[in-house]
């Protein structure tokens, strides 16, 4: 996978591309590779900090592959909601540059706080992509250990976890763990629509003023489920950063190259104990907020138009095929590996076992309780009352 340093020179194995400075109009953003697959050298951004990524072609070819089979994934994920096997899904359709770059300039000591949507950061951060899809059948609570991958459970309550990443930052540096190179760091992912949330604005405040190894990583896919960008804010979110004394930047969130080199500088600067910082990553949410949402009540075509020629994997390819780093054999193989994986998700899904309705009560408390003992009682009374009916 990919683990170039986004701080060392290029190789000059070809033709350099070309550097350039950030524009300082609206959008300001950090972009490495354009939609049409032209790779920029390095780009300044506001602050004079210079980002560039230096990767081996099997990494860029990682990287390639992880953004089709993250995209597979949730595909057949979709498709199982359609057809009945879950009880809702929210797609990252769109928006998988922005969590596959970000996943993979995560060390292994960091800690990642994410929302519902962030299946493309579990993927990178090697949890089996099966984990999140029990939650969303019901026959489990999507749990896996935090502390085993670094990643929290999924939070639904829309901007909860920006505390909880700020309060898992503050014992970092309590814990005396920043300040070397080895020092651990903490994401917490959000939507834009989540900043309007107080939660976010107050994970800012204490962030800020604790100067907590945190990232704040916004995807700002436009919408917070039908309210378009404008109805949340008057200027760019990442601008927002400046009124709670930290950095905040923008970038493609459709080029994973980009999103990888900002993510890893802003991790770095958090684990040598210089504060938190934002990232807005600029990106598109293709498809609906969630399977119970229709997308086309509030948007037009032909906006959804203009996104796909931006699309995150179509210009990593074209970046591919211009450098001459992959074939068309490399990527039929993707294609076949992605096709594989989403059948083998689509089997285990349907072979999770239904649950027994008691087992609800059984990890309330770790050690029980008199009054859950009288509930569960209660309960199994309730339910043996069917037994033998058509109902």
């Amino acid at each position: 996978m990919a683990k170039g340093d986004p701080g060392a020179s290029t190789r000059g194995r070809r033709a350099a591309p070309r550097s350039r400075k950030a524009a300082t109009g609206d959008p300001e953003l950090v972009q490495l590779l354009t939609p049409t697959g032209e790779r920029i050298e390095s780009v300044t951004g506001p602050d004079g900090t210079e980002y560039r990524v230096d990767f081996t072609d099997e990494e860029y070819r990682g990287l390639y592959r992880d953004l089709v089979l993250v995209r597979k994934l949730d595909a057949e994920a979709t498709a199982l909601q359609r057809q009945g096997e879950l009880g809702i899904w929210a797609s990252l359709l769109g928006q998988e540059a922005a969590q596959v770059g970000s996943g993979r300039a995560l060390r292994t000591q960091d800690m990642a706080f994410p929302t519902y949507r962030e299946h493309g950061v579990l993927y990178c951060r090697g949890i089996d992509p099966i984990m999140p899809l029990g939650l969303f059948r019901g026959v489990d609570q999507g749990g896996w250990d935090p502390n085993e991958f670094k990643f929290n459970m999924y939070t639904i309550v829309i901007g909860a976890q920006t505390l909880h990443a700020t309060g898992y930052a503050m014992g970092v540096a309590m814990d005396g763990k920043t300040g070397t190179d080895d020092g651990e760091a903490v994401i917490a992912y959000f939507g834009d629509g989540a900043t309007s949330q107080g939660d976010v604005n107050e994970a800012f405040v204490w962030a800020g003023v604790f100067n907590s190894p945190l990232v704040f990583f916004c995807q700002n896919n436009q919408y917070a489920i039908s309210e378009p960008l404008e109805r949340q804010t008057r200027i760019p979110l990442y601008r927002r950063a400046a009124g709670f004394g930290f950095p905040g930047i923008r970038v493609d969130g459709n080029d994973v190259l980009a999103t990888y080199a900002v993510t890893r500088h802003a991790l770095d600067n958090a684990r040598h104990g210089q504060g938190p910082s934002l990232i807005e990553a600029y990106t598109y949410r293709m498809g609906a907020h969630t399977t119970s949402d229709d997308p086309t009540r509030y948007r037009i075509a032909s906006e959804v138009e203009a996104w796909q020629a931006k699309d995150p994997i179509a210009r990593m390819k074209a970046f591919l095929e211009r450098e001459q780093i992959a074939d068309s054999d490399f990527f039929a193989e993707v294609d076949e590996q992605a096709r594989r994986e989403a059948i083998e998700l689509r089997e285990r899904v349907l072979a999770m076992p239904n649950p027994e309705p008691v087992t609800m009560f059984d990890h309330v408390y770790p050690n029980g309780s008199p009054l859950l003992d009288e509930q569960r009682a209660q309960f199994n009374k309730y339910f043996d009352s069917f037994e033998g009916s058509t109902h």
